[in-house]
């Protein structure tokens, strides 16, 4: 009962500093409560044109292709000729969602969104198109909602084509685009004979939104290098220009129309976007039309690339903005206040106006960030002791007065350029506690800052009780040499900090395994079983060559998937012949089950084949593969269920029962990493059984001999060894070489959608994110399977290998607390969250994962004959 109190105590305090990470780092710090700032001066447009090219990247529409022309002649002839352009520089994480949040609201990703992914802020904001009179705005449904959702009115109207029309593998994607230019034109025409609508297209201060997002996703279908990309580009430049055309003649050449045309984001070589890579970070930005700068030919220009030289536009002055900054650019040319969050600065060098316009507008951008600082600093002073406030210097209340101030006089005066011990031990840390509590109420801090502060109170009350013990452990580990205990302790040490490396470096597993490929000829196992050790460091240094190779999804190689899948199938047929040799009453039961594995295999390899060439030919997923993979996948987790329990056949079964998955969710050379993993954990068991009669312990019996147990004999259990510390420190760096043997999955911008594609190529993040969760849990369920394998033949207890496991995480863990970012790109923020949350949840995980790998080795389903004992 006791043991059963102190786990469910352990899992609780590892849940609470689980959670606490999200409320300590990832508060939103968006404000609200400030009061609007405009511009009190005629605006220069009545209504705003906004187009933005989902992943368009700079270098893409401004660069010229081979035959020196332009693939967007027209956005090339409006530089020249009609307005200013320039480069938008972009904020990590390089999504959609935080992409179009900066540019229409002025703010970058609030950090509190780390929950939400890319599908919606996670509090309310203002935008400009909430300020708008109207907004009418057309494209996909998961940006569009997005600027509706939570608007003051019904003044913004959003027109989404269905989501099942986002089909990385359907047909050419730039039909996304068309549909967007074709929607534009018959609402207009349909404004002609609708006199309500025409009257408020009529109106001053509205805005036209168009989301293209064909570009990226043939991107990500095809790369940016692609021809589908490129053509993509041509048909914005048409329709860009056909919809500039339809509304000088809507409004008859009123000369009160802004256009913009920008990129929420970039995207990498190898089609995928997220990080900072400046592919992904520049974005063009192109701006014309009323209160739009003409362009202004120049000598020289100051930038340190070569991208002006490479583009041929040298001439043609450059004006780099940050993202942010095309929020109050826009609000400044229609004359609405700017957005309450943005944390934009004005372009000045943008807009064509006079300098009492730009002035005035910049004094109000400033008054308008400046209204987010002192409503942040209020609810700082507000739930804080006086004497712990310390106000931001540079702008206290005096100075923000003389500030402002200064730049009223200037703008009157023109000058617009200037502008204890154990009876005592309880009440103590009860006291402790009430002290805690009082000093967290009298600062008004949340309930959340109890249960931080007040948690490590009766956990370091319950150390302290058992002071006793402590002092037993260490009397005990005083028993060994001074220098052996050095010793294990450094090895210890540095192999904890190259589990924590790894995190980082995928090459530290790389060494990892080299070093233990070369740990058997520092111990008497070289010398009782050459055979077993040689087998044992192949593998490692084999599976060693996965780390140093480049993450999962940048280059498909259906070719290697294919190769990996006939090898699967001739290692299986292999093993089937040993078999029938060595043990005719297994064929007899298990015959089925096993040929059916071994076609699955080569169903599975033929499909990845079919369907590569399908989507290569532009013909989509044919739905015979659809069925049978979804079908394939299905029975994965039940067949092993039919054959034997005895280890071996049992392992071999789960390995060819998952690799028909994970050969359907490969694409290049991570179809080997599961066979090559599954052939060190053989060795592993081996070697593990020949240590352990090296201590004294008998363990003879074969692998094709020994059944899997549910119930393992207590009487039979063996008090820990320390060797048992070797073998959980093995156990956990085998599974985060599973974790990142082939890739880091807390990058998004690891992902690629392509892995999905004999399941489906219609764009579903919960369904994609799903199978590629399968697809990253099967090597997990490989060295889980192994390590109950070695529990049986070990009679190593699952429950002292948690204890272990726990001391190495939580050590692991002290590292981790103090790197989590708030900042940066999911990259960033994601690694730092993910490594916090892989070692706090790994006891949790790995309870999960034993009784996963216990019901694949332990039960088995009868289908035919008589019912028969699972152990000899």
């Amino acid at each position: 009962m006791n043991l059963l109190l102190f786990f469910i105590l352990g899992l609780l305090v590892h849940f609470v500093f689980f959670v606490s990470i999200f409320d300590i780092y990832f508060t939103s710090p968006l404000v609200h409560g400030m009061t609007p700032q405009i511009t009190p001066l005629p605006p220069p447009a009545r209504r705003l044109v906004l187009f933005v090219a989902d992943g368009l990247r700079a270098d893409s529409l401004y660069e010229l292709d081979e035959n020196g022309t332009s693939r967007a002649p027209f956005i090339r002839n409006v530089i020249m000729h009609k307005g200013s352009w320039g480069i938008s520089h972009t904020r990590v994480p390089t999504e959609s969602r935080p992409g179009h949040v900066a540019l229409i609201a002025g703010f970058y990703e609030d950090v509190s969104a780390v929950a939400k992914g890319w599908k919606e802020n996670p509090v309310e904001f203002d935008s400009l198109f909430n300020e708008s009179k109207y907004t009418w705005s057309w494209g996909s449904p998961d940006i569009l909602p997005m600027f509706a959702k939570g608007a003051s009115g019904d003044h913004i109207y959003i027109h989404c084509y269905t989501a099942e029309k986002e089909d990385f593998g359907a047909q050419d994607a730039a039909r996304l685009d068309t549909w967007v230019f074709d929607q534009v034109k018959d609402f207009f025409q349909s404004a002609k004979s609708n006199q309500s609508l025409f009257s408020k297209l009529n109106e001053e201060k509205i805005v036209l939104f168009l989301h293209l997002l064909g570009i990226d996703t043939n991107g990500h279908a095809h790369r940016p290098s692609s021809r589908e990309y490129k053509d993509n580009i041509r048909k914005v430049d048409d329709g860009v220009k056909e919809i500039v055309s339809l509304l000088e003649d809507f409004y008859e050449n009123d000369g009160k129309t802004a256009f913009v045309i920008t990129s929420d984001h970039g995207m990498t070589d190898w089609g995928s976007h997220g990080a900072g890579h400046a592919s992904e970070t520049l974005t063009p930005l192109v701006s014309w039309g009323a209160g739009i700068r003409y362009p202004q030919q120049v000598s020289t220009q100051l930038f340190d690339d070569e991208f002006l030289k490479e583009w041929q536009l040298e001439n043609w002055k450059r004006q780099d903005v940050n993202q942010a900054d095309i929020a109050p650019l826009m609000a400044s040319l229609i004359g609405v206040p700017f957005p309450l969050n943005s944390v934009g600065i004005l372009p000045l060098d943008y807009l064509n106006n006079s300098d009492l316009f730009k002035a005035t507008s910049m004094f109000t951008n400033a008054v308008q960030i400046l209204e987010q600082f002192k409503i942040k600093m209020t609810q700082k002073k507000e739930v804080t002791l006086p004497f712990l406030f310390t106000p931001f210097k540079l702008l206290s209340d005096s100075k923000q007065l003389e500030i402002l101030g200064k730049a009223r006089s200037y703008l009157k005066q023109e000058k617009y350029q200037d502008v204890k011990l154990h009876h005592l031990l309880p009440c103590s840390f009860v006291v402790i506690g009430v002290l805690i509590a009082f000093f967290l109420l009298i600062q008004a801090y949340p309930w959340t800052y109890y249960i931080y502060c007040l948690l490590p109170v009766p956990i370091w009350y319950a150390v302290l009780k058992e002071f006793q013990v402590i002092q037993d452990l260490i009397a005990s580990l005083l028993t060994f040499s001074g220098k052996y205990s050095v010793v294990f302790l450094l090895v210890f040490t540095l192999g904890i900090e190259i589990l924590v490396l790894s995190f980082f470096y995928r090459y530290m597993l790389t060494a990892g395994l080299i070093a233990f490929a070369f740990w058997p000829f520092f111990t008497q196992l070289w010398i009782q079983a050459k055979i077993t050790s040689l087998g044992w460091t192949f593998f490692s240094l084999l599976l060693a060559v996965f780390p140093l190779l480049p993450v999962v999804g940048r280059e498909p190689n259906i070719t290697l998937v294919i190769g990996a899948g006939l090898l699967i199938f001739l290692i299986s047929l292999s093993s089937f012949v040993y078999l029938w040799k060595s043990k005719k009453k297994y064929i007899s039961e298990n015959l089925p089950v096993h040929l059916c594995q071994m076609v699955g295999v080569l169903i599975s390899t033929y499909i990845v084949n079919s369907t590569h060439s399908s989507l290569l030919q532009k013909q989509g997923l044919p739905q015979i593969n659809q069925i049978v993979s979804w079908t394939i996948l299905a029975f994965s987790l039940i067949v092993p269920l039919l054959g034997s329990t005895i280890v071996f056949q049992r392992l071999l079964s789960i390995l060819l029962s998952l690799m028909s998955t994970y050969l359907l969710l490969s694409t290049g050379y991570e179809a080997l990493f599961p066979f090559v993993l599954w052939c060190l954990m053989l060795a592993w068991i081996r070697v593990e059984q020949e240590m352990l009669q090296q201590s004294g312990v008998s363990c003879t019996q074969k692998l094709t001999s020994i059944h899997f147990a549910y119930n393992t004999d207590i009487t039979q259990v063996r008090q820990l060894h320390l060797d048992d510390i070797r073998r959980s420190f093995f156990f956990v760096f085998f599974i985060l070489t599973a974790f990142f043997g082939t890739g880091n999955i807390a990058s998004i911008n690891s992902f690629d959608p392509s892995s999905v594609y004999c399941f489906l190529t219609v764009f579903s993040p919960f369904m994609m994110g799903s199978l590629m969760m399968w697809k990253i849990l099967i090597p997990f369920v490989l060295v889980m399977c192994a390590f109950e394998a070695i529990q049986v033949t070990t009679q190593l207890s699952s429950k002292s290998l948690f204890l272990i496991v726990l001391v190495i995480s939580d050590i692991m863990a002290l590292h981790f607390f103090f790197l989590v970012k708030d900042y940066g790109s999911w990259l960033d923020i994601g690694t730092s969250i993910s490594h916090y949350v892989i070692v706090m949840s790994m006891t949790i995980f790995l309870v999960l994962l034993s009784g996963l790998a216990q019901l694949l080795t332990t039960k088995k389903i009868k289908l035919w004959g008589k019912t028969k004992p699972h152990f000899m």
